[in-house]
């Protein structure tokens, strides 16, 4: 698998996954109803480094951003929002892709990573976990989940 900076002309190739992922409504704190133009300026954010994952025969099966999660005198904390497609998943993709956003980020300088929403049924809190994150704090019942009802949120924090 490769691993490259996205260009513009990917985001038609992240669109399905992303999609199908946001649509899902258990993952994600961003409308399900979310169009394709205002998902484009979500992801593709000029002010967000933006990640592919290329299988084998060229097909993007996972993508990421990294982008600071606050401004001024905190910038160098970071963000990051990762996305496998569905059909993908289960394979060491999404620890692939993680790895290296967190080494991007610690070369580009951040002292740490926070996830501001990490829905608590999500079965990524376990890599995240796995990858040294630990949870801050969790809203509870911030988050109406399709299958679980109300779950909580959870602030998680990874110093770099």
């Amino acid at each position: 698998m490769l691993i490259r900076e996205a260009r513009s002309d990917d985001w038609p190739r992240i669109w399905p996954f992303w999609h199908r992922i946001v649509a899902a409504g258990e993952t994600y704190t961003w409308d399900p109803g979310t169009s394709e133009e205002d998902a484009r300026a979500l992801w593709m954010s000029p002010a967000k480094r933006v990640y592919v994952v290329e299988d084998d025969d060229g097909t993007v099966v996972a993508s990421a951003y990294l982008t600071p999660n606050y401004g001024g005198p905190a910038a160098r904390i970071a963000n990051a929002g990762f996305m496998v497609d569905p059909g993908r998943a289960g394979r060491g993709t999404g620890r692939l892709l993680a790895e290296h956003v967190l080494a991007q980020a610690r070369d580009a300088g951040y002292r740490g990573m926070v996830f501001n929403a990490v829905v608590e049924t999500n079965p990524a809190v376990k890599l995240w976990s796995a990858l040294g994150f630990t949870v801050l704090g969790t809203v509870p019942d911030a988050f109406d989940h399709p299958r679980h009802g109300r779950v909580g949120l959870h602030v998680m924090y990874r110093p770099l």
